[in-house]
């Protein structure tokens, strides 16, 4: 049995290598879902939604209204710092792609219940592109 719930954000972001417009200091109203998969308990749910919040929105609350700024863009860091502003210091690049490997492991670290099989990230950058990944849980 799988349940979803979706997640949004606010958050900034560059792509210092990118050759296009990405280079530029630029954000986006992300959106992700949340995929989880497994047994129904006696009561038959896969997870209450409820506690599903409760594991995932502290992760998004870390990411919303920040800029989330690989380790190694240091002139982006110092004016974060420079401007107090939210920063997410990562050490990867922060594409879409990445962005859904991060939450899944974020995720995957927390508390889940044994019961749960699968998990499913699908975080869309736009209205019309996004990255998934799934993992086994077993």
């Amino acid at each position: 049995m799988k349940i979803a719930k979706e997640y949004r954000w606010e958050m900034g972001h560059r792509l210092p290598f990118h050759e296009g417009k990405c280079k530029n200091l630029h954000g986006h109203s992300y959106k992700c879902m949340v995929e989880i998969n497994g047994e129904p308990d006696k009561n038959g749910m896969v997870l209450d939604y409820y506690d599903m919040k409760k594991i995932i929105k502290p992760i998004i609350e870390e990411l919303d209204h920040s800029f989330m700024v690989w380790s190694g863009d240091k002139e982006v860091i110092e004016f974060l710092d420079k401007i107090n502003s939210k920063k997410v210091i990562v050490d990867f690049q922060s594409t879409a792609e990445n962005i859904c490997l991060y939450l899944l492991e974020r995720i995957k670290k927390t508390d889940l219940p044994k019961n749960i099989n699968t998990l499913k990230v699908k975080v869309f950058e736009t209205e019309n592109t996004y990255a998934e990944e799934e993992i086994s849980l077993k």
